[in-house]
């Protein structure tokens, strides 16, 4: 048994096997799990029904376990900032901005071959997405 606060052990492995500049997204329920992603990350289903678990209930312990360099989320076509990104930058905190990205450009970025894994949450929130790059330690 771990005392750390990550214990998903498959979420572990995938996190342990990345690397500087690897990619995790940490999807919605509405995000296409399977097809905006690239074809060889792994996908980690956390969507046990809807509303469980959140995108910062995922964010929180995974902060814990790796150096995250840059954070994005999906901006909305229309414009506006969703009221979820709040609670994604107090938990990133003050020295890591949240970087909005248009809508195609985030699929495109997930669809790259850095996205290390794929974490499908039940947040039933909109634009509740976001895409950490993990970074390095020194």
């Amino acid at each position: 048994m771990l005392r750390y606060p990550l214990l998903h052990p498959p979420l572990l492995a995938v996190l342990a096997a990345s690397g500087h500049g690897s990619k995790v997204l940490i999807a919605d329920s509405n995000y296409a799990h399977r097809t905006n992603v690239h074809p060889a990350a792994e996908i980690v289903h956390l969507n046990l029904t809807p509303g469980l678990l959140t995108v910062d209930q995922v964010l929180a312990p995974v902060l814990t376990a790796v150096p995250v360099e840059a954070a994005h989320a999906m901006r909305p076509d229309e414009g506006g900032t969703p009221e979820v990104w709040a609670d994604y930058e107090r938990l990133l905190g003050p020295d890591l901005p949240l970087q909005p990205l248009a809508r195609q450009d985030f699929y495109d970025t997930c669809k790259s071959s850095d996205l290390a894994v794929c974490v499908a949450t039940g947040d039933t929130r909109l634009y509740a997405n976001v895409l950490l790059t993990i970074g390095f330690v020194a």
